[in-house]
């Protein structure tokens, strides 16, 4: 399947600049496919290993960073021959080897003109930890579930996707039920690849939803296998409490929910390995649009999101046809369809994410982020209710700042406010 980040790693490829690529995503977003997909593509070779549970690769690392000696082993254990420039090297899972992260600061120094890539699904958990990180020795990319576009692309709805990135507007609203129907269809299988390719190649919702559980079932197992037997308990509570945090009607994580009496320092670790997994994104809120956002942030609130919506929806077993069908999800809607925007912002890179409180007040605003120089506040309509009064109030109060509201309706420009559709929000700034 068509990913857009292929024109990262091209951009990688031909860098002048070019150090050893680490591949950060959760568990079975596609890590490993696009990395063989690349090297399929654009080198005469791929030399892949899976360093997990792997006893030829185990030891790897341990007697010195020799490169030379690295090399001629890698190529044994491929039969792949290990060329400059012509044969890319895929370590896969590289956090389950011994010194395997510091081995990179050598291919960088060493060895610059060998691409190499390395993948991990609990990678971003090592790096936190500083499990010898070679800082300043690496470049990093992130990978997401499949976007709303990109399952426009694996659907083969090529033209429509042009059309969505073009942001030819006119021509879209004259096939917008084209579009809502293929985001309702996302809604539900959400953009995690096999269940994408499962629901192109059955067209069957239980199958997709068998997909989806066994994806959480290895979260869980994730969580039971890797984390500190400490920490466990209070991972699982966080992460089975998400729906819940997010039915709430101003979404905000309340740790009351975990437990009677539940603090803030006792679910910091719990929290932060969720986000290191990549299965949560965390958007913190700030009490004043000012530039740049961050300097504003309030870091004691915060909401939690899922990774995918398809996701969201298997966790909370919602049947398939109040996706699948309009108007059907009723008090869940607002939450999920939240849950999808904050998904689709996390695929531009160039987005800083968070969301408005006034204090002192119930306004509030689900989204403000800011793009360059540029704050944006956006307010998510589930449906075609175009009624915005917080966005309203907030416009008010900082006139000067674009508004957004996205919504099942067509693009229309008002005089305060751009009303983008659901289906365009994760192309809008790109």
């Amino acid at each position: 399947m068509e990913r857009t980040i292929m024109k990262d790693l091209l951009k990688w490829r031909n860098r002048s600049d070019r150090k050893p690529l680490i591949l950060l995503g959760a568990r079975q977003v596609g890590k490993t496919y696009i990395l063989k997909e690349f090297g399929r593509q654009h080198y005469e070779h791929t030399a892949y290993i899976n360093c997990d549970d792997n006893e030829m690769v185990k030891n790897l690392f341990e007697p010195d960073y020799n490169i030379r000696r690295i090399l001629l082993a890698i190529g044994s254990i491929t039969g792949v021959s290990i060329l400059p420039g012509k044969t890319l090297i895929i370590l896969d899972e590289i956090q389950e080897l011994k010194r395997g992260l510091n081995a990179l600061k050598y291919f960088c120094e060493n060895a610059p003109e060998y691409h190499v890539a390395v993948a991990g699904s609990l990678l971003g958990i090592t790096l936190h930890q500083g499990e010898s990180f070679p800082v300043g020795k690496v470049n990093t990319l992130k990978i997401f579930p499949m976007s709303y576009e990109e399952f426009l692309l694996a659907k083969g709805q090529r033209q429509m996707y042009d059309m969505l990135v073009q942001k030819q507007w006119d021509v879209m609203a004259s096939t917008r039920s084209k579009y809502i129907q293929s985001l309702r269809e996302y809604y539900f299988t959400g953009g995690m690849p096999e269940a994408v390719k499962k629901h192109l190649d059955t067209n069957d919702t239980v199958q997709v939803r068998e997909v989806q559980q066994e994806i959480l079932l290895a979260y869980d197992k994730d969580i039971s296998k890797h984390a500190p037997t400490n920490e466990a308990v209070r991972i699982n509570q966080v992460w089975k409490s998400i729906p819940s945090q997010l039915a709430k009607e101003n979404r905000k994580f309340v740790y009351g929910v975990l437990r009677k009496g539940a603090r803030a320092k006792e679910f910091e670790t719990a929290i932060q390995w969720l986000l290191d997994a990549g299965l949560v994104y965390k958007v913190e809120r700030v009490g004043k649009p000012g530039m740049p956002l961050n300097c504003y942030a309030d870091f004691s609130a915060f909401k939690l999101y899922m990774l995918d919506c398809g996701l969201l929806g298997a966790m909370n077993n919602m049947p398939p046809a109040l996706m699948l069908l309009p108007n059907k999800m009723e008090e869940s809607k607002g939450n999920f369809t939240e849950n999808f925007v904050c998904s689709q912002l996390h695929n531009c890179a160039s987005l800083s994410i968070f969301y408005y409180s006034k204090e002192n007040s119930t306004q509030k605003v689900d989204f403000v982020v800011q793009h360059d120089t540029e704050i944006a506040a956006i307010e998510v309509k589930a449906e075609e209710n175009l009624q915005s009064k917080s966005l309203k109030a907030f416009h008010a109060d900082y006139p000067n700042l674009k508004c957004i509201r996205t919504s099942m309706a067509d693009y229309r420009q008002e005089e305060w406010m751009d009303n983008v559709p659901l289906y365009a929000i994760g192309n809008y700034w790109d």
